[in-house]
């Protein structure tokens, strides 16, 4: 019998469907990937904002991993919006226990495009010190990785010395550094590969389009799928890279909703 490539996304949901679990889902099918998930928050948002937030009870949210991981198993996981501390040291108690699950890719979701708050203050702590070093690879974008660091950062030629710091507080993580908030012409994401001691630079072309919504969810999402077919760190970065900008490039021809509009997950197979 064939084996499907597994990929499990630990996140809140999103009913506008451009963000979070939501995305995350649509992501793994797109790139040839069985997805799961253990959803924990139920948020309101669309694309003009967040309403509101509804938590998912703790404990349930480890029985979902429990009953995920303990039947289907996976290849890799993606962990997106986590909003407490409490919430961060349940799922890394679950996930330790399954140490052979190495391919964990982890989004510091801090804040919505929209620029609403998703992360309660007491747990930027817990992220960093507690959840981040048991992570492969952080996704995160220039505000999230300014608010680990504790300074801020808004310069390109900062970001690859940003990366190896933030890798450095947070347990020799590897770092993918997204330069989508800098104004520059073109955009640079960095990934800083901790197992190699290597950046990676990762170019695209920088369009001007206000659908952006979920595109952090999306890259995380991308990241741990290239991982779950096994591609070393670098390959993986790079084929996150091309499929996010790629979905940004063809969700801009489109109008949906009155705010920041999502990226097109499908680009490949429909337009």
């Amino acid at each position: 019998m064939k084996t499907y490539r597994r990929a499990l996304t630990i996140a809140g949901s999103d009913p506008s469907g451009g963000a979070g679990v939501q995305a995350d889902l649509k992501t793994f099918s797109a790139l040839g990937c069985f997805g799961t998930s253990a959803i924990v928050a139920v948020v309101d948002e669309n694309t003009v904002g967040v309403t509101g937030v509804h938590p998912i009870p703790v404990p349930f949210v480890t029985g979902q991993i429990h009953s995920v991981l303990d039947d289907i198993g996976t290849d890799a996981v993606k962990i997106g919006m986590l909003h407490s501390a409490e919430l961060i040291a349940a799922v890394r108690a679950t996930l330790d226990e399954y140490p052979d699950l190495r391919d964990i890719v982890l989004d510091p979701v801090m804040v919505a495009t929209s620029g609403d708050p998703l992360l309660q203050a007491d747990a930027v702590d817990a992220l960093r010190t507690v959840l981040i070093p048991r992570a492969r690879v952080i996704t995160p974008n220039i505000p999230e990785a300014s608010i680990l660091l504790g300074r801020k950062l808004s310069k390109q030629d900062e970001l690859p010395d940003a990366a190896r710091r933030l890798s450095d507080a947070c347990g020799g993580v590897s770092v993918m550094l997204k330069a989508g908030h800098l104004h520059d012409e073109l955009l640079v994401d960095v990934f800083y590969n901790a197992e190699t001691d290597t950046v990676l630079r990762l170019e695209s072309e920088r369009l001007s389009t206000p659908n952006t919504h979920g595109t952090g969810c999306t890259l995380s999402s991308a990241f741990a799928a290239s991982l779950a077919h096994g591609l070393s760190l670098d390959d993986a970065a790079a084929a996150a890279k091309d499929y996010i900008a790629a979905a940004i490039a063809a969700g801009s021809r489109y109008a949906i909703g009155h705010g920041h509009g999502p990226v097109h997950h499908f680009f490949k197979f429909w337009d």
